[in-house]
């Protein structure tokens, strides 16, 4: 299915490191600390992984007004 797209869009594709990237600090902080006292103290973990994340990923995705343009061509119902 991946070769089947356009080259735009499988450019933007390959920028998916950066939300592979996202999970696995996530993931290590979540598997670090063995357990939490109550749902809240996830969230609040995330919150703050996820604020010190956002300023490391600054940069936009590139190539995607291309791919944008092919998504609204193959899924013109959806977008």
């Amino acid at each position: 299915m991946f070769f089947d797209s356009p080259v735009e869009i499988r450019k933007a594709i390959y920028t998916t490191n950066a939300i592979e990237s996202l999970n696995a600090s996530l993931r290590k902080i979540t598997k670090t600390r063995r357990s939490f006292p109550n749902d809240e103290a996830v969230m609040k973990v995330l919150y703050l992984a996820l604020h010190q994340a956002s300023k490391k990923l600054t940069m936009p995705i590139r190539n995607w007004k291309p791919a944008m343009a092919q998504f609204e061509i193959i899924y013109q119902d959806r977008i």
